[in-house]
């Protein structure tokens, strides 16, 4: 994030799984100083990462937020300077393309899941995905990989 997110363009980078901001970037939910309501998933993302009573006031009382704010409410993995920004948002993407597809996926399916799950059912399907996990080539050579101290040179390129 770069420059000031506003209403809908706020609540759609909360409802990504990482999110980093220049240091001078900043958040506004502005939609009740122009009667209008949050829309866009905002009312959805914004309590479940910051909590119900600071994501009222914000959507309520219409006030901006720095990103360091915002780092510090839980709205973001993290704050870079500005001339860093595109670097940071690069290494994180070749980081992640590197990574075990299927993994992330499963996590990805996890933590959506995580929202509306009871602990018990949650744990159920940590079973489900850490069996599915194990079964995917990305394991096996992640493994061998960690064995010889090699870092793992290939990875398996769909989710499901």
């Amino acid at each position: 994030m770069n420059g000031v997110a506003a209403g809908a363009g706020a609540n759609i980078a909360l409802a990504c799984d990482v999110v980093i901001a220049a240091n001078s970037a900043s958040f506004l939910q502005a939609f009740s100083k122009i009667g209008l309501v949050p829309d866009s998933g905002g009312t959805f993302f914004l309590p479940r990462l910051i909590g119900f009573q600071r994501a009222s006031a914000l959507m309520m009382l219409g006030d901006k937020v720095s990103a360091v704010d915002a780092l510090q409410m839980g709205m973001l993995y993290k704050v870079v300077a500005d001339d860093q920004l595109m670097i940071e948002a690069e290494k994180i993407a070749t980081t992640l393309s590197a990574m075990p597809t299927k993994a992330i996926g499963y996590t990805k399916r996890l933590l959506n899941a995580s929202m509306h799950h009871q602990f018990e059912e949650q744990l159920l399907m940590e079973g489900v995905m850490q069996t599915a996990a194990g079964e995917t080539a990305d394991y096996k050579e992640g493994v061998d990989s960690f064995l010889e101290k090699e870092n793992p040179s290939s990875q398996e390129n769909n989710i499901y």
